[in-house]
């Protein structure tokens, strides 16, 4: 058996990746992935990984929890989603480090089903959007109090990936930036799925159209039906250049009104996240997907 962890990160696709998912059950069961509704099993996750603190669950507790999360009666593949799967939000940024707790989390985790193959998947983000994203979503009023002890320029997804790297060594880790989700929306949910190339997924443009206007989503449709793509690189040519033309200001604008966050400290962080890009693509291990 095959298990799925999808860690988040925070303030990445907001569950939009596992709704996709959601709504590919019936054909996902088909060729034995299962998925079942955030409510049916990130509670009961939970309370058994911090029960068992890293503790390799039992053979009893294991079908415990199959029973608890699954419609079915067998799976080939499990995934689960949750990017409180490591830490609420206003942890994220502790010690100075990004998911600093995360080694020992996902060792945790691992520990549900200590027999099946584990896979982490995890969408990291620029630092420079990360952080103020962070900072909305813990409804914080003082941006200098929810950055004391954090220096931005130290932070590095790098260290965050090796993290988990050494804590799960026999674990699949899949990583990909944020900013790259329009063009590799289907490749992700395929590899998350466990989809073969040629399988049909039903909202494989809901990602794009939170970004690009009506108009501009069904032209595209309209385009990709009249003239069918080959290749993963062809359809992400065909979405960046309707993306060019119909995309919402509003969706991909940063707009940033915070105290200290300025146009240079973006130009710096955006530069230190491309030096940490690099550095995660030579990190044996990992599959780094990408454009």
């Amino acid at each position: 058996m095959q298990v799925v962890y999808h860690l988040g990160a925070h303030c990445t696709d907001e569950d939009k990746l596992f709704r996709c998912l959601l709504k590919n059950k019936g054909a996902l069961a088909g060729i034995g992935t299962m998925v079942s509704g955030p409510g049916r099993y990130r509670r009961v996750l939970r309370e058994a990984t911090n029960a068992l603190k890293g503790v390799p669950a039992t053979p009893e507790l294991q079908e415990d929890l199959l029973a608890a999360v699954m419609d079915e009666d067998h799976a080939e593949r499990l995934v689960f989603s949750n990017e409180q799967f490591i830490c609420a939000a206003h942890s994220v940024l502790a010690e100075n480090r990004i998911y600093p707790q995360i080694g020992e989390k996902v060792q945790w985790i691992r520990n549900l089903f200590p027999e099946a193959a584990a896979e982490f998947y995890i969408g990291i983000a620029n630092p420079a959007t990360f952080i103020p994203d962070l900072f909305g979503r813990c409804k914080e009023e003082d941006f200098s109090a929810f950055l004391a002890g954090v220096t931005p320029t130290d932070l590095r997804w790098s260290d965050t990936l090796t993290a988990i790297r050494t804590a799960v060594p026999d674990a699949r880790i899949v990583a990909w930036c944020n900013e790259d989700t329009p063009l590799i929306w289907p490749e992700i949910l395929r590899e998350m799925g466990g989809m073969p190339a040629d399988m049909p997924i039903e909202g494989e443009n809901d990602f794009l159209a939170t970004i690009m206007s009506d108009e501009g989503v069904k032209r595209m449709e309209s385009y990709l039906a009249s003239h069918p793509v080959k290749t993963a690189q062809q359809r992400q040519r065909v979405v960046t250049a309707f993306l060019d033309k119909y995309a919402r200001p509003e969706a991909v604008e940063v707009e940033m009104d915070l105290p200290g966050w300025n146009e240079a400290t973006v130009e710096a962080l955006t530069t230190l996240y491309l030096e940490d890009l690099a550095r995660i693509r030579m990190i044996e291990g990992i599959t780094f997907l990408a454009p």
